[in-house]
């Protein structure tokens, strides 16, 4: 009961902003309440706000005995649905799949999956010595265990 009423009022400001979206909801036996959220262009302060308030303003604490907390997907954090790649093309990202591990920069996304670009030192066809070569793999999103992205300083 008080879990479909948290989950309809969620939705309800997920609706309001069609630019956030839901990456975690849990809630403990305790009603401590976890949501994490992303958007197409990031997330800032302003937006757990407005999460938390639309929430947080239409419950009874009298009725209801809860803690709430609304946080952005971190810069560290596992890119884990394919709406979240797109505001990083151009970015290098860290992709394992079941065979491999990737590094290279996103350079785009399909329907089904990304592109990465890179460039490695290989040996040369002819004589000694080694040279630059620009590498591209297509991954399907299903194949993707893991992605991350590479924060360079």
């Amino acid at each position: 009961m008080f879990k479909s009423k948290v989950e309809d009022l969620l939705q309800n400001a997920l609706n309001e902003r069609q630019d956030l979206f839901l990456i975690d909801f849990t809630m403990s036996t305790s009603n401590a309440i976890k949501i994490v959220i992303d958007g197409d262009r990031g997330v800032l302060v302003e937006d757990c706000i407005f999460i938390s308030r639309a929430i947080e303003h239409n419950l009874d604490r009298d009725e209801y005995d809860f803690s709430l907390e609304v946080l952005s997907s971190g810069a560290a954090s596992p890119l884990l649905l394919p709406r979240q790649y797109s505001k990083h093309v151009g970015r290098n990202l860290e992709v394992k799949t079941n065979n491999n591990t990737i590094e290279g920069t996103l350079k785009s996304i399909e329907d089904n999956g990304i592109t990465l670009q890179w460039k490695t030192r290989e040996p040369k066809p002819v004589g000694k010595g080694k040279v630059t070569v620009n590498k591209e793999a297509s991954i399907a999103f299903n194949d993707i265990k893991e992605a991350k992205v590479k924060i360079k300083f």
